[in-house]
């Protein structure tokens, strides 16, 4: 065995332990597989068949008003009749459980919401996993970060109809593909210093999920070198339910090229394996 054989089994390998934790958070007992109802909340409160209580968005963030016979769970305390969870900023999320339940107290484009997560949903009880294409070195790219003088606010669409997201973006990633110079505008990844680009392609709507998927890039390097890994461009929650609030990818966003690396069409939206 080679030295190039033992460095593409471990960049396999790794690979592999990616995509299997994503599956893992994906279908986990209150992932958003779980998701059985997505509840835009009003100042009139409203009971759901999903959760206890009636739900309301007030000037004190959200209220639940549970019935005699009802309670919730929130951070370990048994909670009866009102409760306030507050105002929840944007982009994050509160939960309470209930029996084997969890539910979401969330604020997605400016509104509200609440998402109870149910590990019997079928939508999880049925998941088997997310067709790929076959991890290829060939993908790894490397280019380098442009950053803005000050980071730009972005507004992007959403998955939802009418909702949009504004992101702050601190500038562009530059690299070649199939020949081509290309830019990504991006935004905060999920680790420090990192970077997210949500982008489409020609394969998008084929062998891809139409909307949108996601690739996270590492902090960039001193000069600025960045290294993007479309072996783990990923779906979205979207790709997989309805009752999910993703944002779109800019539109500049949208790659010419057939990006033929990372998580395809998921079987719930009629891909193959």
């Amino acid at each position: 065995m080679t030295v190039q054989d033992i460095d593409r089994m471990r960049f396999v390998e790794e690979w592999e332990e990616w995509h299997r934790a994503k599956e893992e958070t994906l279908a986990g007992p209150h992932g958003f597989l779980a998701i059985t109802g997505l509840h835009w909340l009003a100042p009139e409160p409203a009971r759901f068949d999903d959760a206890p209580g009636a739900w309301s968005a007030t000037a004190d963030g959200v209220v639940v008003e549970l019935a005699e016979n009802e309670e919730l769970t929130v951070d370990g305390t048994v909670v009866r009749g009102r409760y306030v969870f507050g105002i929840v900023p944007e982009r994050e999320s509160r939960y309470a459980g209930w029996g084997d339940a969890r539910l979401e107290v969330a604020r997605r484009g400016g509104h509200d919401i609440l998402r109870p997560r149910h590990p019997g949903n079928p939508l999880r009880t049925s998941f088997r996993s997310t067709p790929v294409y076959a991890p290829d070195p060939r993908w790894v790219v490397t280019g380098r970060f442009l950053p803005f003088a000050e980071p730009r606010p972005v507004t992007v669409g959403a998955a939802v109809e009418g909702l949009e997201h504004v992101y702050d973006s601190p500038g562009q990633v530059e690299f070649e593909l199939a020949g081509a110079r290309h830019r990504l505008t991006v935004f905060n990844g999920k680790a420090p210093g990192g970077l997210m680009a949500l982008f489409t392609d020609s394969t998008s709507g084929v062998t891809t999920y139409a909307a949108n998927r996601s690739v996270q890039i590492a902090a960039p390097g001193p000069d600025g070198t960045v290294t993007v890994d479309f072996n783990r461009a990923a779906n979205l929650p979207c790709a997989y339910t309805d009752l999910a609030t993703c944002p779109l990818p800019p539109a500049e966003n949208r790659l010419p090229v057939a990006v033929e690396a990372g998580e395809r069409i998921p079987l719930e939206r009629g891909g193959q394996l």
